[in-house]
């Protein structure tokens, strides 16, 4: 039996912190792939929070500021997350988050590095993450996973934000930075729309993606586990952000899977989504096995639930857990694996 290799967790009330919710979708790869995902799944929420509550007290309390998790990253690594552009207060949230994403990720990574139980050499996970607080919406993300937002235009008409660029071989900057550092990027003859990340010397592993964590075997030759991070400042027009695994994109357009979770009920339209691509997939590639799918729902207007989640054979939602959760005051998580 094939072992699912994505994971997804939801948490309210992040750090004990009112109207604060982190999102997460995890996505392995390689033969041990299915721990790395859940590795990451369980461990980057409380290493972000715990960084986030550690630069927001260096910052309030060192005059002139603090460089915080920039100053000890690589130049071009740092380039590599957009810079601030709003107002005051929204700079500083973008700013504080953004170093804890930076920082937390690379500690992810380190730490898988030398964990004594999962080899992680020739395995790995993409992540894309969220935190939203109030009206502000931090993401971190690395790898091919993908945010969309469903929101109404100035008709009222229901369209498709793409909030994530899609980290493969292919997008220039990133090729660019994997030639530099030595490795190979290139697609193979029987699937030339694939462009994949290659030792210098030797046909291998052949990685769809130019960020991850794990994958060590590539960690000299350009691959990074540093996240792009962005910003958005929601409004009453943004009606739910839609977190999910290539294996949903890779079938689905962005309008045609903010059309599936916008018909569906709140409660299910996770499970609507998977249950949508995989008849795809079925249908477009019969001879070929489904690809691993995992979805996050995050509903941004009030209702009941404000999230649900899925994987291609499980299904949850985050009311589901509160009702049967006896501590309603602390942070809930909801988490979906094999």
């Amino acid at each position: 039996m094939s072992v699912l290799k994505c994971s997804s967790s939801v948490l309210q009330n992040f750090g004990s912190k009112a109207d604060t919710t982190f999102c997460g979708v995890f996505d392995g790869h390689g033969p041990f792939g299915h721990l790395v995902a859940k590795k990451v799944r369980d461990s980057l929420p409380l290493k972000l929070n715990s960084l986030w509550e550690l630069i927001s007290s260096s910052k309030n309390g060192l005059v002139g500021g603090s460089t915080g998790a920039l100053g000890s990253l690589k130049s071009e690594e740092i380039a590599s997350t957009p810079s601030p552009t709003h107002c005051d207060e929204q700079t500083e949230i973008l700013s504080t988050l953004k170093d804890s994403f930076l920082k937390a990720f690379r500690v992810m990574d380190k730490e898988l590095k030398l964990h004594p139980h999962i080899d992680c050499y020739c395995s790995g996970t993409t992540a894309v993450t969220l935190v939203k607080q109030g009206q502000d919406l931090v993401i971190g993300n690395i790898g091919d996973s993908r945010a969309v937002m469903g929101t109404r235009d100035k008709d009222n008409s229901l369209v498709a934000v793409q909030l994530t660029n899609d980290l493969k071989p292919s997008v220039p900057r990133e090729a660019e930075r994997i030639r530099l550092c030595k490795g190979r990027v290139f697609a193979l003859k029987s699937e030339p729309e694939v462009f994949r990340v290659w030792l210098p010397y030797i046909d291998s592993p052949g990685l769809a993606m130019a960020r991850a964590f794990g994958d060590f075997c590539l960690k000299d030759f350009g691959l990074i586990s540093v996240p792009d991070v962005s910003y958005y400042r929601l409004s009453e027009k943004d009606e739910f952000v839609i977190l999910a695994t290539d294996g949903i994109w890779d079938v689905l357009t962005n309008e045609e899977v903010v059309n599936i979770v916008a018909s569906a009920p709140r409660a299910t339209a996770a499970q609507a989504l998977v249950e949508s691509a995989v008849r795809v997939w079925r249908f477009k590639y019969p001879s070929s096995k489904v690809d691993d799918c995992a979805v996050v729902c995050l509903f941004l207007n009030p209702g009941s639930p404000n999230a649900s989640i899925s994987t291609t054979d499980q299904k949850i939602t985050v009311q589901d857990m509160l009702n049967n959760d006896s501590n309603k005051d602390a942070s809930a998580l909801v988490s979906i694996d094999h």
